[in-house]
């Protein structure tokens, strides 16, 4: 069994992060993002962690995960739910807990941040093994759909 570790992202990840964004956008819905433009927004969020972070898996000091936390103010729960999104893992170690171990080390952090009400994500609606793995950990399904629109500028992807 290979040892798992997860940390909080640094800026010296931020190219391996921009890689598995990409190889998850073109995975999941068969999109091709600009390196530049996802490089830079990897970038603007490491340095920029009141708009949230990231979480990278590493087995053996190889970085092989990652996952993106942003924040959503609610004021029905007056806190905020910590949004995960980006969420990737190298094909040769999914189901070997990589999430999992992921999503209890946000549950760690967050159990010690009193404004955090809750967790969210998003989620293909075809990728049933995601959803399999979301509900094991405790999660579950929601009756919304969601919407979208991107300012002309935005349509880049």
């Amino acid at each position: 069994m290979d040892t798992i570790s997860i940390r909080l992202a640094q800026l010296s990840d931020a190219r391996e992060i921009a890689s598995f964004n990409q190889a998850m956008a073109k995975e999941t819905e068969g999109k091709v993002l600009q390196p530049d433009l996802i490089l830079a927004g990897v970038n603007t969020l490491l340095n920029n962690p009141s708009q949230g972070f990231y979480v990278v898996a590493e087995v053996d000091s190889k970085v092989v995960g990652c996952l993106m936390i942003t924040r959503e103010w609610s004021d029905w729960r007056n806190g905020v739910f910590w949004w995960i999104q980006s969420v990737f893992v190298e094909k040769e170690y999914r189901r070997r807990g990589i999430y999992r171990s992921m999503y209890e080390f946000i549950k760690e952090l967050a159990s010690n941040k009193d404004d955090v009400c809750g967790f969210r994500l998003y989620v293909e609606q075809d990728n049933s093994i995601a959803q399999e793995t979301y509900s094991a950990l405790g999660m579950t399904p929601l009756p919304y759909l969601m919407f979208e629109e991107l300012k002309p500028n935005y349509l880049k992807i």
